[in-house]
């Protein structure tokens, strides 16, 4: 594909990787093409960890990563073959691995299976993670099983032992640099605009498709990606569907319209959800509901600090939640009691957030023995309370009955506190309402 990325930054990303694994090898994989139907692909998008730790674009590579060795960064990636170029893009080729991505080693892909088991050997622990592409999983437990003599006759290690690849170099993305938090703002700054953009367009009769082609078209106008996961765009009572990516039906009059969607930028996406009245205008149950979980959102952001418990984001949303649920007549009871039985899931059903960076969901562990872990200066994640009624929901005052509600933002860990990278959408009931024409 011939995107060139910051070399220096990758290699310095492989000392360190590098370094963590100790006396253990590391194998991470692209996958190839995959096919959206019959011949028909999709637009490749690179394998986030390999991404990382290479810079490397094309498809179909490995990356081998072995301590110790004279050779520790060793790539298998696809030839240059002038006659394929001509139908699916240039490449790279084993030459442009090791000269323009660093690789102290790199063969031809195909020759992957007999190279294998020398390069593995002395390593008795390999990350690695089996299933994303089983023809290499057969080639690599074959070279284990050919090891396997030599090594009980000359001593000498083998990898005996597998570890989930995505643990450790997960560890390392979770904890954004400052090259990545620039990436992350500007994919944030697109996704602002297009938001804004989806609030001024939504008037009764436009369909949810529109409105979606709005989002992601000022996605690949401003230098974009394309969208980090797929545009959600709820009317009414589909607001209430937590994934739903029909995108189909019309817009009504008078009621909300939830959007989530973020921009990928090099690499980097965006996740926004905002939710805001076709029409311009709120009515009095949904600004009430609205109310609630800004709110909730509000103090689960201010909990997103150095050194508190990344619990204590969803701890902080649930009781404000719990306490709008109570006093709107949702739920019955004391608020105290309705958290301990967990009531509330009965409109509040998911977590108040997620890593964030080169995936939507992002790497990186949130408990550790149980124990929720420490929020550090680097990390960046999701806030997105949300409060949904199914239209349906007969023990619900009839007044919220169909109302989905989220909002979310992208939030920056810093020793200051925490910083709002999605600041610039409109959020508050005046500034929707405003954006929204009303």
């Amino acid at each position: 594909m011939l995107q060139h990325t910051d070399s220096a930054l990758h290699a310095d990303r492989r000392i360190r990787y590098l370094e963590a694994l100790g006396t253990d090898a590391a194998m991470l994989v692209a996958p190839g093409h995959h096919h959206r139907n019959a011949d028909s692909e999709y637009r490749y998008r690179q394998a986030s960890d390999l991404f990382y730790l290479t810079g490397w674009e094309d498809p179909e590579a490995v990356a081998l990563f072995r301590p110790g060795a004279e050779q520790p960064f060793v790539m298998f990636v696809q030839p240059r073959d002038k006659e394929r170029e001509v139908w699916t893009g240039r490449r790279e080729g084993v030459a442009g691995a090791m000269e323009r991505y660093g690789a102290d080693a790199a063969y031809p892909i195909a020759e992957l299976p007999g190279r294998l088991g020398a390069l593995l050997f002395g390593y008795g622990t390999l990350h690695y993670r089996p299933g994303d592409d089983p023809p290499l999983d057969r080639a690599l437990f074959a070279a284990v099983r050919s090891m396997a003599k030599p090594a009980a006759r000359n001593g000498g290690e083998i990898p005996w032992t597998f570890v989930d690849a995505g643990r450790l170099v997960g560890e390392m993305r979770v904890r954004k640099e400052p090259a990545e938090l620039a990436l992350l703002r500007e994919a944030a700054r697109i996704s602002c605009e297009a938001h804004t953009l989806a609030m001024g367009s939504g008037r009764a009769g436009v369909h949810e498709y529109e409105v979606e082609a709005i989002v992601d078209g000022w996605f690949r106008r401003n230098g974009g990606n394309g969208p980090g996961y797929t545009t959600i765009v709820g009317g009414g009572a589909n607001a209430c569907i937590l994934h739903y990516i029909t995108n189909r039906e019309a817009l009504r009059e008078g009621d909300l319209c939830l959007v989530d969607a973020g921009c990928e930028y090099r690499y980097y996406t965006a996740d926004i959800t905002r939710t805001w009245p076709v029409g311009g205008c709120f009515s009095g149950p949904q600004k009430a509901l609205y109310e609630v979980v800004l709110e909730a959102q509000l103090q689960a952001i201010d909990a997103a600090r150095v050194g508190r418990n990344y619990k204590d984001m969803h701890d902080a949303a649930v009781r404000r939640l719990t306490e709008g649920l109570v006093h709107l007549g949702l739920l019955q009871g004391s608020v105290d009691e309705n958290i301990h039985q967990e009531h509330f899931k009965r409109y509040y059903m998911h977590g108040t957030g997620h890593w964030l960076g080169l995936d939507v969901h992002d790497a990186g562990l949130y408990w550790g023995g149980f124990v929720s872990r420490k929020l550090e200066a680097g990390m960046v994640l999701t806030v997105e309370p949300g409060l949904y009624v199914p239209a349906d929901d007969e023990k619900a005052p009839e007044a919220f009955r169909g109302i989905g509600i989220r909002i979310e933002d992208d939030i920056h860990v810093t020793v200051d506190g925490p910083e709002n990278l999605t600041a610039a959408c409109p959020k508050s009931i005046a500034a929707v309402e405003a954006a929204c024409g009303g």
